[in-house]
């Protein structure tokens, strides 16, 4: 895999030396929104790069109310998490970058690496199962291929 990337990245590199410096910059935020977009449908499929399901979730009594009727439906595995506002892209001339920051970055690594971490703030220590959220398999390599030369041709 790690020899994947450096063919891709030499191949790309030949194409973006062409360029000035913010036209690569552009290039590569699109690229990088793409790729984002791409991560982000992949979790909420709630699938890994390899194409895995994630492990099912801990089961949890549901929350009934007076009449019997569920309060609370189950809600969907990191629905917050995969927005834009938390998934963050960085591109510059030679390198893009998607990954989360600050505190969800913790809970992205917690499940990324499958660690223990606390439930709440003062609550107890669970160990979580791996549930890898970002990586990128073959497809992503072709997208990122396919979206560098759409957008070189824009150019």
């Amino acid at each position: 895999m790690s020899d994947d990337l450096h063919v891709l990245e030499a191949w790309a590199g030949a194409l973006l030396a062409k360029l000035q410096p913010a036209q690569r910059r552009a290039i590569n935020h699109k690229v990088a929104i793409d790729l984002r977009r791409s991560q982000a449908q992949r979790i909420k499929a709630q699938q890994g790069p390899d194409g895995a399901a994630y492990p099912a979730r801990k089961r949890r009594k549901e929350f009934k109310g007076k009449n019997g009727r569920i309060k609370r439906q189950k809600a969907a595995m990191f629905a917050k998490i995969r927005t834009a506002k938390h998934l963050k892209v960085k591109a510059t001339g030679d390198q893009i970058e998607v990954g989360f920051s600050g505190w969800v970055a913790r809970v992205a690594h917690v499940h990324q690496f499958g660690q223990q971490d606390r439930v709440t703030k003062k609550g107890p220590v669970y160990k979580y199962q791996e549930r890898r959220l970002l990586g990128l398999c073959e497809s992503d390599r072709t997208l990122i291929r396919e979206s560098l030369l759409r957008h070189m041709e824009k150019n």
